[in-house]
Order: C-alpha cells, then structure tokens, then sequence
C-alpha cells in the first residue's frame, strides 16, 4: 500500500492485537485461522464461477487429459 493512503478495517483489526503479548502458539492458530478464512472465501467464489459457466466433474477430467497447449489454464 503506497504511503499515504489509509489503513483498511482488516489492518486496523491487525494492528490492535500488537496491544496484546500473545504467545508464538496463538500466532500461528492466528495465521492459520485467517488462511482458512481467504481460501474458504476462494473456494465459495470459484464455486460461483463453476455454476454460472455450468461446469462439471466431466469438465474438469477433460481439462486435465488435455494437451498443455490446449489448457483453459494457459
């Protein structure tokens, strides 16, 4: 974030735990805790996108017994 700009409400919630001593263990549940939150928030949009173009199962083995050239990935 360039200087300058304000603080957004996810840092300003991080930052008021410096306030607090908490040991390296609850760091870490900390960490892992707000992993799982963003990848559980990725999974639910990719879930979206997945229903909306109407993919399925079949759609993914077909992908993944493609050629690299004729990936969607690429």
């Amino acid at each position: 974030m360039p200087a300058g700009l304000p603080l957004s409400n996810l840092q300003l919630e991080l930052l008021k735990l410096y306030s607090f001593d908490i040991s390296d263990a609850d760091l870490l549940h900390i960490k892992r805790y707000l992993a799982k939150y963003f990848a559980f928030k990725a999974i639910g949009e990719a879930d979206k996108v997945w229903e909306e173009k109407g993919y399925t199962d079949g759609t993914m083995d077909q992908w993944l017994n493609e050629d690299e050239a004729d990936s969607p990935w690429q």
